[in-house]
């Protein structure tokens, strides 16, 4: 794999890619199988509407080979946004090669550079120690909170 990677937005063109990619990441992580049309459905909203979000890809020789979405959440303490870093895959055939590195570079400077952004966050598998890892070797630090959910459907909009 060429080691030059290129960073830009998601558009149209790579919903059903970046679908795949959850799909899989699911799958590989949680053992989970999405459905794939609501999936599809969530990108295709991002992509549309970067209120909710925004999805980066990493691209080798022309070749998406790995994803990131940001989201944000307001913190009251510090005035200001955290942009949480989701839906992280990066093809088996890319890993190692610095696709999630340069994605993880490309949104910390765009964050830092940002008026009204406070920093950077994620949640990770706790099983997952490879990506805890490399979040480690990226500067990030295991914080004290843990995370709880209650998880439902949605309705549809």
């Amino acid at each position: 794999m060429n080691s030059r990677i290129t960073v830009r937005v998601a558009t149209l063109s790579d919903i059903d890619l970046i679908t795949d990619f959850n799909c899989a990441m699911a799958g590989e992580t949680e053992g989970r199988a999405l459905d794939r049309s609501t999936v599809s459905r969530g990108v295709r909203a991002v992509v549309e509407n970067q209120r909710l979000g925004v999805y980066y890809v990493a691209a080798s020789e022309g070749t998406v080979v790995g994803q990131m979405m940001i989201t944000y959440e307001w913190s009251d303490w510090r005035c200001g946004l955290f942009w949480w870093i989701q839906s992280v895959y990066v093809a088996p055939a890319a890993r190692g090669a610095g696709a999630y590195r340069a994605l993880h570079q490309h949104v910390e400077s765009l964050a830092r550079s940002t008026p009204g952004v406070c920093g950077i966050r994620l949640y990770v598998e706790a099983e997952n120690t490879a990506a805890q890892r490399v979040y480690e070797k990226l500067g990030m630090s295991r914080t004290s909170y843990q995370l709880y959910e209650a998880d439902w459907p949605a309705k549809p909009a």
